[in-house]
């Protein structure tokens, strides 16, 4: 038997002891952790979090909701609705352009409400569309205005040019006519070309270059000026901006096509989110909102009379029935009231249905659109269209496919004439417009009845396809190769019917006297734009490189043919029924354009920007020696703001910016084929064969209008962007200007086609102010004011005076000047109109007396707009002005005596030797003297006078029903008008369109429903 030693003993029982304490704790940590684990759990778990995100308006679409720390994140739906899975004890991050990010810890909440703030400051970081690339706003070099679809869809208005009237500083937009599908003229900072019509500025709808060249033709369109006008295809109610490109920096890399400006439009895209249906409708009525002053039958009667007296006429001639008895010298009849005070009903139906994951999105639209008539008769315009828009990115957001395409079809019938001029002629007692059998009044061929036009109409129908695709791929971390494909089809049919019936049925002209004028256009384009992109960014700097191209092809046809001889009125659409059929123009004409471009922007610090532009452009429009032409523009900006000096010192500056752009753009909007030598048919047979007559001569030399533009611009935030200040001035000179050189007699032509070392100046001042005056929860008010004052003026033209121009244009004046006679007033003795005798020689000519220039240009122009939003309703108005002089009704209304009204202003005329009067003497139409000085009195500054107007514009209310009463379906109800009042002195009709004979611009009142599924 061992013996245990103590020693040892007291050796294991501590090592014993030891190990059991060890295992004890082990096991008590293991314990614990698991009680700590199971507590964390408990604690910790996953969530589907839901709510909806608000603003002081109503429900906010498009938010981006992300779990902080990680790349969850979804996007809110229509309805401002989200749903996202994260932990309990997550954050959420709520984030929207123009707002405030918040950040909100979820807290093992399962239902999270948001109310987003606006954040002025924010709104420097919206994305700025500029054509081949966007930009952010505060970043931009160039000249760039803007409206959004949020300014849009407050204007009952069919045209996308009526949208900006009055928005947007240096674009002076002027409506045409009032008659539906009428068009409208628009000029970006000035007119740079001395050719009419060459002043338009490039369209482009999401990328795709569109002709807004006429596609009508005089013969056919009577009624509209214009000759047609193919904006009227494009729907407001599908556009989701529109920006205006202005100055070099921002125009250069469209090269000659952007002289004139560059107006962008974009579409509606779907956006991601739960499908959404939206459904648009609203009934509109338009009435004219002023008319010409006439006199009555009493001030009517009187001036024919003393026109008879003055003229020394005793007894009145049989053909006077509106004096001698034929006619009732009681009656009274507003012809302004019967011909163009009728009211026209406008009706409009959008509907889209769009939504879609981050990865895909579409949107789908369809729209249908009628207005008619304040003319008598049943005219109607209709319009209807459908859009498709389609994106798709793939998984590792490499490649991606854009398309959008769109179809339009129009069909506007009109009568052939505009009513105005008659309403404003047909003496006051003319006969009654029917008979006792409510048939047309003849009245025994004592007149013409004006109903009797109704029978010639002018019928058109446009089909409108275009059709864009823009495809991407990351070829690596910073380079992107992309190209876009664009593809338009227009084609149009337009007929002027001319039946006998509209002559008076006593003459007995059957269908053998009817005809027809018929217009046939079609013009198809594609253009290919292969593009390079590649940014980097080296520590401060960031360089973004853009090169590209272009090839773009326009095949245009015209046929203009007039038909006569028909064997029945119903066969007048049938020009096979014509026994004689005359073709009096055909056409074919391939336009042919490519480019090379690129642009270079480098940033550095986030404060100092420099961008360069450049384009090598080639046009089929000039000779062998003239085809290419190279453009460029170099453009800086200096965000000083972000100086620590300004940051430090300056705590009421939030923004400020210096720009500053310099560059070239050219000019070939000139025609096709200018400068070969064409033949056309003669129309004269020889030998049973149709001879050919030269057209024009050839001119090798026909090159490039170059344009010059400069501008300096400061930009200026205060009190975090609540009130933010734009200025801007520049200075655009337009050289090389292609003009018609008169020519000879004996050479056969009366000009050739060539550039003159003349020198056009545009120069301007810009203002654009936009202030939060109000800023709370449940209320805002928020004003924006612009204000354009600009310039123009001949800079040069050689051997003026002794060109075919010099009755147009002097050198140091505007282009936009009218030489007139000097009117010095009515001759108390002889009643007659009397004017400056310039050269001294006796006698009054147009050749050399027309020497007192008078500027035609507005002086300035701009707008005021203020938007009042509480909870869900809304108001918004907008006051357009305008500083200009114009001719006033004597331009037009001249000859006071003879068989027709006249403005009541003639009631003071000249009746009796030792008279002072402002108007001369009457006359029946057989005293030379009084009608040759009443057509000066028409052409001098006597009939100019101030055309200044203040209009409102615009005025929309709008109120979105709470959801709380109807939690299914999102309504808005809204009130809109167009043109409501108009504050003016203008001595005649509406000051805007100051041409007579035309329908001025329409008021319109509307009211629309949207509905939100």
């Amino acid at each position: 038997m061992k013996n245990i030693s103590f020693y040892k003993g007291r050796l294991v029982i501590p090592l014993l002891l030891a190990m059991w304490f060890y295992n004890f704790a082990a096991h008590a940590a293991t314990i614990s952790s698991s009680t700590v684990l199971r507590a964390t759990k408990k604690d910790i778990y996953q969530l589907q979090i839901t709510g909806t995100v608000k603003d002081n308006r109503g429900q906010i679409p498009g938010v981006t909701v992300t779990v902080k720390g990680t790349k969850t994140s979804v996007i809110t739906d229509f309805d401002g609705k989200y749903m996202i899975s994260a932990l309990s004890t997550d954050i959420l991050v709520f984030s929207f352009i123009g707002y405030k990010t918040i950040e909100i810890p979820i807290n093992s909440k399962s239902v999270l409400n948001v109310l987003l703030q606006e954040d002025s400051t924010s709104l420097q970081e919206v994305k700025v569309n500029a054509g081949y690339y966007s930009v952010k706003e505060s970043e931009r070099t160039g000249s760039i205005a803007r409206i959004t679809s949020n300014d849009i869809e407050k204007q009952p208005v069919p045209n996308i040019l009526a949208t900006m009237q009055g928005r947007m500083a240096g674009v002076n937009i002027v409506q045409e006519s009032g008659i539906a599908g009428g068009g409208f003229s628009i000029n970006i900072r000035g007119l740079n070309s001395l050719r009419e019509g060459a002043n338009a500025p490039l369209y482009v709808i999401d990328g795709v270059p569109y002709s807004s060249d006429p596609i009508s033709d005089r013969q056919t369109s009577t009624s509209i000026p214009g000759d047609g006008n193919p904006l009227a295809s494009i729907n407001p109610g599908d556009i989701e901006s529109l920006e205006i490109l202005k100055d070099a920096d921002a125009t250069a890399i469209y090269g000659s096509r952007g002289a004139n400006g560059v107006v962008l439009v974009t579409t509606k895209k779907g956006k991601a989110g739960k499908t959404t249906f939206t459904i648009n409708t609203n009934h509109s009525s338009g009435s004219v909102s002023r008319v010409m002053p006439l006199m009555n039958t009493e001030q009517y009667l009187s001036m024919r009379r003393s026109a008879f007296a003055n003229d020394g006429i005793v007894a009145l001639l049989p053909n006077a029935f509106d004096v001698n008895g034929t006619w009732d010298t009681s009656r009274y009849t507003d012809w302004q009231k019967k011909l163009i005070g009728g009211t026209s009903e406008v009706m409009g139906l959008q509907a889209s249905v769009s939504g879609g994951s981050e990865q895909t999105k579409y949107l789908l639209s369809g729209n249908y659109y009628t207005e008619s008539s304040v003319f008598p008769g049943d005219f109607l315009y209709r319009r209807g269209g459908a859009r498709l828009s389609f994106d798709h990115v793939s998984e590792d957001k490499k490649f991606r496919v854009t398309f959008s395409g769109s179809f339009t079809a129009q069909n506007n019938n009109l009568p052939w004439i505009d009513f105005v001029t008659l309403s404003r002629q047909l003496a006051p007692n003319a006969p009654a417009l029917y008979d006792a059998d409510n048939q047309l009044n003849w009245e025994n061929g004592t007149w013409e009845n004006p109903l009797a036009n109704l029978e010639s109409k002018n019928i058109t129908q446009t089909t409108d396809l275009i059709a864009n695709s823009l495809l991407s791929y990351s070829v690596a971390k910073n380079l992107e190769f992309k190209t876009s494909l664009g593809f338009t089809d227009l084609n149009n049919v337009d007929n002027r019917s001319i039946p006998a019936t509209i002559y008076n049925p006593a003459f007995n002209l059957g269908s053998e006297y009817s005809s027809i004028f018929s217009n046939t256009v079609s013009r198809r384009s594609w253009i290919v734009e292969p593009q390079l992109n590649w940014r980097k960014e080296y520590g401060q700097s960031k360089i973004d490189v853009l090169l590209g191209a272009t090839f773009q092809n326009q095949d245009s046809e015209k046929l203009l043919t007039v038909a006569s001889g028909f064997t029945s009125n119903n066969l007048l659409s049938d020009l096979a029924s014509a026994s004689v059929t005359q073709i009096l123009n055909n056409d074919a004409i391939l336009y042919k354009y490519q480019a090379f471009f690129g642009r270079a922007n480098y940033t550095f610090a986030e404060k100092y920007i420099l961008n360069l532009t450049a384009r090598r452009d080639g046009s089929s429009r000039f000779g062998p020696a003239k085809q290419f032409a190279t453009f460029g523009a170099i453009g800086g900006a200096w965000l000083f703001h972000k100086e620590p000096l300004v940051a430090e010192n300056i705590s009421w500056l939030s923004f400020g910016k210096l720009r500053s752009s310099y560059g070239t753009t050219g000019n070939d909007q000139i025609g096709d084929y200018q400068f070969l030598n064409t033949y056309s048919s003669s129309g004269f047979q020889y030998g049973g064969i149709n001879g050919l007559q030269p057209a024009r001569l050839y001119n090798a030399d026909f090159g490039w209008e170059t344009n010059k533009k400069f501008e300096a611009a400061l930009e200026l935030g205060f009190f975090n962007d609540r009130i933010f200040l734009t200025t801007a001035w520049y200075q655009n000179r337009s050289s090389n200007q292609l003009v018609g050189l008169p020519l000879a007699g004996t050479t056969g032509f009366s000009s050739i086609q060539a550039n003159l070392d003349a020198t056009v100046e545009n120069t301007g001042f810009e203002a654009t102010l936009r202030l939060v005056t109000i800023k709370t929860n449940n209320f805002s008010w928020t004003t924006n004011f612009n204000i354009t004052s600009a310039t123009n003026r001949l800079v040069s033209f050689p051997d003026l005076e002794s060109s075919a121009y010099r009755s147009d244009y002097v050198i140091g004046q505007p282009t936009t000047i009218r030489k007139l006679f000097h009117f010095t007033g009515v001759d108390p003795q002889t009643g007659l109109y009397q004017f400056k005798d310039v050269n001294g020689d006796g006698v009054i000519s147009f050749e050399n007396d027309r020497e007192t220039v008078k500027d035609f240009n507005p002086e300035f122009y701009g707008g005021l707009q203020n938007m009042f939003v509480y909870k869900g309703l809304q108001l918004d108005f907008l006051f357009q002005f305008v500083k200009q002089q114009n001719f006033n009704f004597a331009n037009t209304q001249r000859f006071a005596g003879l068989l027709s009204n006249q403005p009541e202003a003639y009631v003071n005329s000249w009746q009796q030797t030792g008279d002072v009067a402002p108007h001369q003497r009457f006359t029946t139409g057989i005293n030379q003297q009084v009608m040759q000085a009443s057509e000066f009195f028409g052409l001098s500054d006597g009939a100019v006078s101030d055309a200044s107007f203040i209009r409102l514009k615009n005025i929309s209310l709008s109120y979105d029903i709470p959801r709380t009463l109807l939690p299914q379906v999102g309504c808005r109800l809204s009130l809109q008008a167009q043109n409501l009042l108009t504050i003016t002195s203008f001595k005649g009709a509406d000051p805007e369109f100051t041409q007579g004979g035309t329908l001025p611009p329409l008021r319109v009142i509307s009211a629309g429903v949207q509905l939100t599924f």
